[in-house]
Order: structure tokens, then C-alpha cells, then sequence
């Protein structure tokens, strides 16, 4: 009775995100003379790829796909070496004030993004980085959450593993990436996709700071797809389409990580 209870609760969440889904694909099969008007059919007017091959003549998605790409990877390196080798850090090391840092870490958790828009802002225009990659990059390498997933996998590792090391004349780099980070895999492939997933959806960062068209990133540049006075609703679900195809693809293909890794860590 619960298994059945459970799989019926999840087949309706998973209808409520397929509907959507399967609604914005047949909005950009069709024209927009056919949406206007038949906007509840999804088959009247017939279907068509008109409107994904106006979108990639018209608008620079390619650019926006590539921009998008490069801060996503670059986010992810930065992230997982920085802030697995902080929580390291934190876990193995002693030294002073490490408790205070950890009190740090874990305030951050509570610390909505939207409240360090301003000063960011100002710190990387001092550094001249606005309208560039390292502006969008270097704020995920120091992510709170990505050093608390990594601290607490890292302290699941037995401490005599890591004496034993140490006792072999081993130096703390080398048992940092030779012993702690081998085991800790889950914990590295869940902070990666997730910090890529939340990298390629940032809108209002992304905004702010890159102000040339090409520049910018895809939830950029389909926002400025959309015209108040004139909206192509084809072009602007074919554009949509092709802005989260990548996201669905990163989590089918590692969805197996992402659950072993949020079993892993005890993340809620």
C-alpha cells in the first residue's frame, strides 16, 4: 500500500513537470497564426521546425550556447577544486580560528545571493572584471554549500586512513588529492552538476554584468526575445527549448551521481 502510495505521488509530480515541458515543444511546432488562434491545441495548424530555424538565423544562440558553456565548465573546475580543498581544509587541518571559519561557511547557507548583488557589483568593477567571464565564474568558487557538501563527506572518511598516509611521509597535497579526493566522488559529481545546472539558469548576475549581446548567456538572451508589443510565442518556445535540451541532458545522463551523491553527503 505505501509503495503504491509513493509511486502514485510521484507520477503526478512527474506529470505536473512533463505537461509544461511537452506544452513549450508543441507551442514551437507550431505557427503563430495557429497559436493565436487555437492557443489550447496542441495539434491544430500542423507542426513544423520553422520557428527553431528562424531563431538560430535570427538571434546569436549559437554565441549565447557558448558563452553559457564556457562559464558553466569554468564554474565547475573553480568550484569543486576550491571549495573541496577548503572543506579539506576545515576537516583534516588544525589551526587556529578554523571553528570561526566553519561558523562563517554555514552563515553563507542563510545569505540569499540577491543580498551580495550590490557588493559584488562594486567589487568587481574595482577589479575591472565587468563584462567578463571571471566576473560570472569567480562567484561559484566559493560557494557556501559546495564547501559544506564536501565537509561533510570529508568527515566520513576514517581519520586513521588518513594518519596512515601521513605516517608514509606523505604531504597533506598529496593525501588532499590522492586519498581524499579518489573517495569522495559522489560528493565531486553532485557539486558539479549542480553548480552547472545553477550557473547555466543565472539571470540576474548574468545581467549586470555583460552588457554586449554576444556576450551573454543564454536566460539573457532569450529574456530579450521577448517584445511587449509584439510576441513571437513560436520562436520564444523554440528558443526556450533549446536553452534547457542541455539541462535535461546533463540530468538524465548523470542522474545515477546526482542521488548517490545527495545519499552520500545527507544533503536535504
Amino acid at each position: 500500500m505505501f509503495n503504491r502510495l509513493c509511486a502514485t505521488c510521484m507520477t503526478l509530480f512527474a506529470l505536473i513537470w512533463l505537461v509544461p515541458f511537452v506544452w513549450a515543444i508543441a507551442t514551437s511546432l507550431r505557427s503563430d497564426g495557429a497559436i493565436t488562434e487555437h492557443p489550447t491545441s496542441l495539434f491544430a495548424g500542423g507542426w513544423s521546425l520553422h520557428a527553431y530555424r528562424y531563431a538560430w538565423d535570427n538571434y546569436p544562440i549559437g554565441s549565447w550556447y557558448l558563452n553559457s558553456l564556457v562559464i558553466s565548465a569554468l564554474s565547475v573546475v573553480f568550484t569543486v577544486v576550491l571549495c573541496s580543498m577548503a572543506a579539506f581544509a576545515l576537516v583534516f587541518l588544525r589551526f587556529r580560528g578554523r571553528a570561526a571559519i566553519l561558523a562563517l561557511v554555514t552563515a553563507g547557507l542563510m545569505l540569499p545571493s540577491e543580498a551580495l548583488v550590490l557588493p559584488q557589483f562594486i567589487e568587481y568593477r574595482s577589479l575591472h572584471l565587468l563584462g567578463t567571464y571571471w566576473a560570472l565564474v569567480l562567484p561559484y568558487a566559493v560557494a557556501p554549500v559546495s564547501v559544506f557538501v564536501f565537509h561533510a563527506f570529508f568527515r566520513g572518511i576514517p581519520m586513521p586512513l588518513i594518519e596512515a598516509a601521513r605516517i608514509d611521509g606523505a604531504s597533506w597535497w598529496r593525501v588532499y588529492a590522492t586519498v581524499a579526493m579518489p573517495m569522495c566522488r559522489p560528493a565531486a559529481a553532485t557539486v558539479a552538476i549542480l553548480t552547472f545546472i545553477t550557473s547555466w539558469n543565472a539571470f540576474l548576475w548574468p545581467l549586470l554584468v555583460l552588457n554586449q549581446t554576444k556576450a551573454q548567456t543564454i536566460p539573457v538572451g532569450l529574456s530579450s526575445l521577448v517584445s511587449p508589443s509584439n510576441i513571437q510565442y513560436a520562436e520564444v518556445m523554440a528558443s526556450s527549448v533549446l536553452g534547457f535540451l542541455p539541462l535535461v541532458a546533463v540530468f538524465l545522463v548523470f542522474q545515477r551521481q546526482i542521488v548517490q551523491g545527495i545519499a552520500t553527503t545527507g544533503i536535504r
